[in-house]
């Protein structure tokens, strides 16, 4: 097992759904209309062939004790880092197993149910400063992915208050999305999953061995860019050609890790950045209470009537970049027959042949992807982040891609689109196409957005 640096994190993302009068306890989605908004992310925490053992983050706790208040600083050979703006850059890099904090530990038992106990072996290892060894290692982990509870369905799973179809629901285990064993009976499984406590029908879901090698699979392991601009290389080193940037938190799907570099896929292609200039974590998804389903409902259905108001309020009969060249405005695409969805997928067709430029956010004269949608939206009225990975989490999620309409926005990794039906989307690409029109699923999709 590699010896890489590592973080743990515990992220909630849920997804729109609504609870109804249903006995039964397994869902699937629709293939023509919008049924769910899949979560997107949950639980974070490391859990995969090359990541860090519970054994080792036991053992930095009490190193952890000796070496609080000491500030994390990164890398020291700034000299040849890579990232470009050396006076900003974010010193709070990815930490060493040494140090990962009881806090920590607390969030995944928090998040997950999950009991984790040091075992006399262990602790006398931590105590002695001995190096667990890869295969006691790889048992741990095991262990640990045992004690999960998989959802394997097509939507969701219910949780409910008793092992009993007459059991209140009382949340929904996603497809893919995990929690922790307690006991079974009777057919049923009882989780802790995110702040979820109660039954899943045990023929949804996996655990024992079964889940050891699906929990491997159900984790998205990411890279958080920690720097202003990180630079994405051919190959595992400093002397290897740059092929393309990445602004600070934007989020890159991990490909493999190696000793100090992991391989990330960006809209370039597949590239190598050093893990001194970013955090990596395993996003799980957890279950979502009823509680917190209809509270985020109620934050959509708010921001979503906002959205098309502001939309509506766009009156302006033409748009002006920074060099004076006239677009047609917003308002020219928005009509009483077409959706403001539609109208957004128009407006941005018009830029297609402008440049791309890393960091920009003009239209006519240059933008990045981020800074694309970004500019796009700003013309109805929405504000949007200027990073791909917030990107994900804006609006409301989409089950799939084959559920996106008109406007949505396609979240790849290191990279975001409009997508404008029929199968495409339209996006600022590379320096060398800028702004143009490609097939939706040319690359993996993270995530479907929708604004309106």
């Amino acid at each position: 097992m590699k010896k890489a640096t590592k973080q743990l994190a515990v992220l909630t993302l849920a997804t729109a759904m609504t609870f109804g009068g249903f006995n039964v306890d397994a869902f699937a989605a629709s293939s023509n209309k919008v049924t769910s908004v899949m979560p997107q992310a949950g639980i974070t925490y490391a859990l995969g062939n090359s990541q860090v053992s519970l054994s080792n983050l036991q053992q930095s706790v009490e190193l952890e004790k000796s070496n609080s208040g000491t500030e994390s600083t990164g890398s020291s050979n700034t000299s040849s880092a890579d990232e470009l703006d050396l006076s900003d850059t974010i010193t709070d890099v990815t930490p060493l197993a040494s140090t990962v904090t009881d806090n920590i530990l607390s969030d995944i038992q928090a998040a997950t149910g999950a009991i984790i106990q040091k075992s006399a072996d262990n602790a006398t290892q931590a105590a002695s400063g001995e190096e667990q060894t890869e295969e006691s290692e790889e048992q741990s982990e095991e262990e640990l992915f045992k004690s999960l509870v998989i959802a394997k369905v097509t939507n969701y799973v219910n949780v409910r208050s008793l092992p009993s179809e007459d059991g209140e629901i009382v949340g929904k285990l996603y497809d893919k999305s995990v929690g922790t064993y307690i006991e079974e009976e009777n057919g049923w499984y009882k989780i802790k999953s995110g702040s979820v406590e109660g039954y899943v029908k045990a023929e949804f879901c996996v655990t024992g061995e079964d889940a050891v090698e699906l929990a491997k699979e159900v984790g998205t392991r990411i890279a958080t860019v920690t720097t202003t601009t990180l630079k994405v290389r051919n190959g595992a080193g400093l002397d290897a050609e740059v092929i393309g940037l990445v602004p600070i938190e934007d989020e890159l799907v991990v490909e493999e890790e190696l000793d100090g570099w992991v391989k990330v896929s960006i809209e370039e292609g597949d590239g190598y950045v050093s893990t001194d200039y970013v955090t990596l974590s395993t996003e799980f998804v957890t279950a979502e209470s009823k509680a917190e389903e209809e509270a985020r409902l109620a934050k959509e259905a708010a921001e979503r009537e906002a959205a098309t108001k502001a939309a509506k309020a766009s009156t302006s009969s033409s748009g002006k970049s920074s060099s004076g060249s006239s677009y047609n405005s917003a308002s020219s695409y928005t009509t009483a027959t077409s959706s403001i969805g539609s109208a957004v997928a128009q407006f941005a067709l018009q830029f297609v042949g402008n440049p791309y430029v890393y960091g920009g956010t003009s239209l006519t004269n240059g933008a990045d992807c981020s800074g694309f949608v970004m500019s796009v939206y700003s013309n109805f009225g929405v504000s949007l982040p200027h990073s791909s990975g917030a990107d994900r989490s804006v609006g409301a999620a989409v089950d799939g891609l084959s559920n996106a309409q008109a406007g949505d926005i396609i979240c790849y990794s290191g990279h975001v689109a409009i997508y404008i039906g029929n199968g495409q989307i339209v996006h600022a690409s590379t320096a060398k196409t800028g702004i143009k029109v490609s097939n939706a699923d040319y690359r993996t999709v993270l995530a479907v957005r929708r604004i309106f």
